[in-house]
């Protein structure tokens, strides 16, 4: 059975986590289906934007008690291809060339904080909490933790992978762990809302303008850095789509890429 559902509609991918039950908890079987679906979605040229939602009070509660059991008898090196493929899953979402939102409708602990935060943008309803609670159980944030600390930044990451506490949506927020906070009845219509933003720009640009931020951030501004953006919007502007949307702006015409 699977762990996921994947719908198309139009320009639009949503990746659903269809299992309520286990709060759509992990396991290495649906850490390979995430993985396969963002592959897959990223690579399709119908695909503007890819939304990555949950079903049930929870949206990912990390590691599943099954896994969990497993890998409390692996050798180290049975712990180091195990934790590869997670770290392999969100790479592949951290780096899918669409744009990505978090539709995050519940709750997000451990390791399910590593895929809002692996996306572009996350949307949270106000009554979602939210906690990294490996050091209850004796381990650490490791594989999440590139992506989290990104996300939240160092000082944040400082209190919350330590203490193990469990915070709010308007803690999220505040942090910038998450972009936005709605009641539920206003989650879909905030996700379309970045969804239209996301579409009315050229496709080119949005994927190479996630590309510039992952290459950018963190980085010493030097020569090699200012050398790089330089080259970056040469590049750009040199495009079909960047000519388009330059000779668009100054004929005062809608850009070829914009959805009817």
């Amino acid at each position: 059975m699977s762990a996921l559902s994947i719908r198309y509609d139009g320009y639009r991918a949503t990746i659903t986590l269809t299992q309520p039950e286990v709060r759509n908890a992990f396991s290495d079987e649906v850490i390979a289906e995430i993985t396969a679906a963002f592959t897959e979605v990223g690579a399709r040229a119908d695909v503007r934007a890819v939304v990555l939602a949950a079903e049930g009070p929870a949206f990912c509660a990390g590691a599943n008690l099954n896994w969990m059991r497993r890998m409390a008898d692996y050798t180290r090196d049975e712990n180091i291809a195990d934790a590869g493929k997670l770290a392999e899953m969100l790479r592949v979402i951290y780096e899918c060339p669409k744009p990505t939102i978090a539709r995050v409708q519940g709750d997000v602990y451990a390791g399910g904080m590593g895929l809002v935060a692996a996306c572009d943008m996350a949307v949270a309803v106000d009554t979602a909490g939210f906690c990294l609670s490996e050091v209850k159980l004796g381990l650490i944030p490791a594989t999440i933790s590139p992506y989290v600390i990104r996300a939240m930044g160092a000082r944040a990451a400082h209190r919350y992978f330590l203490t193990a506490e469990r915070f709010g949506a308007a803690e999220a927020l505040r942090i910038g762990f998450v972009h936005e906070v709605v009641a539920l009845d206003q989650l879909d219509a905030k996700v379309d809302e970045l969804l239209k933003a996301l579409t009315s720009a050229s496709p080119h640009a949005v994927r190479v303008c996630k590309q510039l931020v992952m290459e950018v951030a963190e980085r010493e501004i030097n020569a090699s850095l200012i050398a790089a953006t330089v080259e970056g919007i040469a590049d750009i502007r040199a495009s079909d789509e960047g000519k388009e949307g330059v000779q668009s702006f100054l004929h005062k015409r809608k850009p070829s890429w914009l959805l009817a």
